[in-house]
């Protein structure tokens, strides 16, 4: 997997491209951690994200949990017909902001 980040207005988007598995997961999980540092506004956009495991799903909980530790927000757009799925029958879809 791929993470391209990009700053705009205060606001830090990781764009996603490839698969979110086991493997690729803690990669996900640094850059989520040092971007909540720098901004209260995160956005993971899964426009190149092909696939989501359960692994990814953690990292999405651990990012929704510590923007809301920070009072900040943290939203998820781009999302695919397959992961939007997913999402819908883990139950994500009640708890993350989508675009």
């Amino acid at each position: 997997m791929n993470i391209v980040r990009k700053e705009e207005n205060g606001i830090i988007t990781l764009e996603l491209n490839g698969e979110l598995t086991a493997l690729t997961a803690e990669k996900l999980s640094s850059e989520l951690k040092t971007a909540a540092e720098e901004t209260p506004n995160l956005v993971f956009d899964f426009t190149g994200l092909e696939y989501i495991a359960s692994a990814g799903l953690r990292v999405l909980l651990e990012a929704k949990k510590l923007m809301d530790s920070k009072e900040g927000k943290f939203t998820v757009r781009n999302i695919s017909q397959e992961i939007m799925h997913t999402l819908e029958i883990t139950g994500f879809c009640d708890i993350l902001d989508f675009e």
